[in-house]
């Protein structure tokens, strides 16, 4: 159920940042819910290096939605070239 659950909170959280970003993103839902996961994984840790989060202590949610937004701008800038 674990795994299950973070695959569903990706996905929540992918497509809440695809939503708050103006463009036309297209991807699949896969790439939505790496992305979710992955914008989690970046807020986490960025907050970690910032002194925001503890070591140990994981990202809230507009955390891992502000990550998955930097990551989108950032696959829209890779995507370009």
């Amino acid at each position: 159920m674990n795994i299950l659950g973070i695959i569903f909170i990706g996905l929540i959280v992918g497509l809440v940042a695809r939503f708050l970003k103006p463009g036309d993103d297209s991807m699949g839902w896969i790439m939505t819910i790496l992305l979710g996961i992955g914008g989690s994984i970046a807020a986490t840790y960025g907050g970690q290096a910032l002194g925001i989060y503890r070591v140990g202590q994981g990202a809230g949610f507009i955390g891992a939605v502000v990550g998955a937004v930097v990551l989108l701008i950032l696959y829209g800038a890779i995507k370009k070239r």
